[in-house]
């Protein structure tokens, strides 16, 4: 059993530092992007516009903040 507990761990703690990386805030963006589609999937036109400008948004705020960063 213990060996399946740091299998899993192993596993989980791969897939974190793939999702997650470097960038936490594009992933939550990511999933901010996600949920907003799914909350306007009813609504075709409406997406269609807003989905892709959150997602902009948010890389413009990443490229911002990185920006920030590395100037400090």
């Amino acid at each position: 059993m213990g060996a399946v507990r740091r299998g899993l761990g192993a596993f989980g703690r791969f897939w974190l530092d793939f999702l997650v990386g470097d960038t936490p805030e594009l992933f939550v963006a990511t999933l901010v992007v996600i949920a907003v589609a799914f909350a306007l999937a009813g609504l075709h036109v409406a997406s269609v516009i807003i989905v892709p400008a959150v997602a902009v948004l948010a890389l413009v705020w990443s490229a911002l903040r990185g920006r920030v960063k590395s100037s400090a």
